[in-house]
């Protein structure tokens, strides 16, 4: 596996693979969450959207995509959202080394923490992020729930 990654900018043409990636990597969730994910609103041109605000980064496997990330600033910290590896292509280190980049791109940005969401059922999901550092900080509810829908995690760059 020879993995690289690749802004996502305007001449990144794309939007429908890198949709059909997301689908694909947040399709254990499926059944699992409520309410169901965000990503079932994305289209091709809404990601097209996305990636024109935030600073996104597609991972390349010669050629096949088969991982993104959508990095978002915000006051000291940089938001990563829609951290995405195809199921096949897990467990290879390609998620670490979407985090690593945020990490550069948050201290060009003099950015001091990172920070994620994640669904409170997706157990397996806070084990992993905690593996790569970040700790729980919030417990947040989605509109119209009296519940914890998900968690919020960061870690701090030193």
């Amino acid at each position: 596996m020879s993995v690289e990654l690749i802004r996502i900018d305007g001449n990144f043409t794309r939007h429908d693979a890198l949709l059909a990636v997301i689908l694909s990597a947040f399709s254990s969730m499926d059944g699992r969450i409520e309410p169901p994910s965000s990503a079932h609103a994305l289209t091709p041109v809404s990601l097209r959207q996305k990636a024109a605000l935030e600073i996104a980064f597609a991972a390349m496997d010669n050629g096949q995509l088969v991982g993104c990330v959508f990095l978002k600033p915000e006051d000291n910290m940089l938001y990563i959202g829609k951290l995405a590896v195809l199921p096949e292509a897990q467990g290879k280190g390609i998620g670490r080394m979407m985090l690593a980049r945020a990490e550069v791109v948050a201290r060009e940005l003099g950015l001091s923490t990172l920070r994620l969401e994640t669904r409170i059922e997706l157990t397996e999901n806070h084990q992993l992020f905690a593996q790569w550092g970040f700790s729980k900080t919030a417990e947040n509810r989605h509109a119209g729930f009296d519940r914890t829908t998900s968690i919020e995690m960061r870690r701090e760059l030193v």
